[in-house]
């Protein structure tokens, strides 16, 4: 895989380029304007002829909106490739694209596939792409390694967005190797510095205040890792300290009674306890399809993704999420130009509540059908509509017991 970064990409990104891409826009003159703003720098006022604002909150829009294109650049590369099957036909161009894959985040980004030969050529396509819009790679940089293998002298795997990305070679799996992805080592020591500072500054707090200003650092930080071992470590050095000539018992008895039943050596008061980073659960990141964007339209998409969607019921978005986008009554997915309209399981009118439970999301024409078949009813006939000495029963008039016919009139025997 190639471990690309962008030479200065901030400052040297083409004006030109940039509003190329944004088109007849309505904000391409407010774009345009702060592209040409100028810096001031030791009170000497300095034009802007290529780059986007440093610092500035549109600076990583602005970056994303230059570097727009690049996807689409390596799957048109991608089509080209050298993919053979088995018995040596060329694949498909839906499984050549399948099989390159990148990854971007702003500037930084990394283009992923099995043969050497193929990042190569990826790296000299992306190359000539940035020219394109006055940017290049950073060769000190950017490397090309293996995820299970040393490669050139680099080791396996690689670190991306302050995480570590590598595989590890196992019995238990029909390739052969597992894929972890953990926080990157200088990730780890930031984060501990960060806790190692608290705790300096807080040496004679008392308990509660300090599990107070620890457990937003570690909720706020905390995917998953063993982490807990370093913190312990400095846990006790804090709690020993306040009391020297106490013996650890006693230290442990004050600062670490049981709590949560059976959760034993948690720091706590009684009242207030300390996170662990193992507490905190792993969740999966789903990555997102294609080229999709919160703001291009496809709302039910999004809907499924993340539960939410401007302009959308919290309702809708919220039945959508848990169907999993499909219609409860047809299984289809739904679309973004379908009609789709929330049914009561149980109507109302038999006795439905209006929770979430008995709700559900059909299709326009599903849920009519649905209606018509909620109130196929035979209509029971009033009583006084009834001749004498009938009743309705499985929708059949029959004579009640106890009623003969005589002459045309009923009589009720004795």
């Amino acid at each position: 895989m190639l471990d690309a970064d962008i030479s200065k990409c901030f400052d040297r990104i083409n004006h030109d380029a940039l509003l190329g891409k944004i088109g007849q826009s309505p904000y391409r003159r407010l774009i345009k304007q702060w592209l040409k703003s100028g810096v001031i720098d030791n009170n000497q006022f300095l034009e802007s002829v290529e780059g986007t604002p440093q610092s500035g909150v549109i600076s990583p829009l602005l970056a994303n909106i230059a570097l727009h294109g690049m996807e689409e650049r390596l799957m048109e590369f991608a089509k080209t490739i050298d993919l053979k099957n088995k018995k040596g036909n060329q694949k498909g161009w839906q499984s050549k694209c399948q099989s390159l894959t990148i990854v971007r985040y702003a500037d930084d980004f990394v283009i992923l596939h099995e043969d050497i030969k193929v990042v190569l050529q990826a790296k000299a396509v992306i190359q000539e792409w940035l020219n394109q819009v006055g940017l290049e790679l950073k060769l000190e940089l950017t490397k090309i390694v293996h995820t299970l293998e040393e490669y050139e002298g680099n080791k396996p795997g690689f670190d991306f967005l302050g995480f570590t990305v590598r595989q590890w070679k196992v019995k238990s799996t029909k390739q052969g190797f597992k894929t972890l992805i953990k926080p990157s080592s200088k990730s780890i020591k930031t984060h501990y510095r960060k806790l190692a500072d608290i705790f300096d500054k807080n040496k004679t707090a008392p308990t509660k205040a300090l599990i107070a200003k620890l457990n937003p650092v570690i909720r706020g930080w905390a995917n998953y890792f063993s982490i807990d071992n370093l913190l312990w470590v400095r846990i006790w050095r804090w709690a020993s300290r306040r009391y020297p000539n106490k013996s650890a018992k006693w230290v442990k008895k004050k600062y670490f009674p049981r709590c949560k039943e059976t959760r034993n050596w948690l720091l706590n008061d009684g009242e207030y306890i300390l996170n662990r980073h193992s507490d905190v659960p792993i969740i999966r990141h789903i990555k997102v399809k294609g080229n999709k964007s919160p703001y291009d339209g496809d709302w039910t998409y999004w809907s499924n993704r993340i539960g939410k969607y401007p302009g959308v019921r919290k309702e809708v978005t919220t039945l959508l999420k848990r169907q999993k986008n499909k219609c409860a009554s047809c299984g289809l997915t739904f679309r973004p130009t379908d009609l789709m309209e929330v049914d009561h399981i149980k109507p109302r009118s038999k006795g439905g509540d209006n929770t979430y439970k008995n709700k559900q999301l059909l299709h326009r024409h599903c849920h009519d059908t649905k209606t018509a078949l909620d109130k196929k009813t035979h209509a029971e006939p009033k009583l006084q509509d009834l001749p004498d000495g009938y009743l309705w029963v499985d929708d059949m008039l029959i004579l009640r017991q106890g009623c003969t016919h005589q002459k045309g009139r009923l009589r009720e025997e004795p």
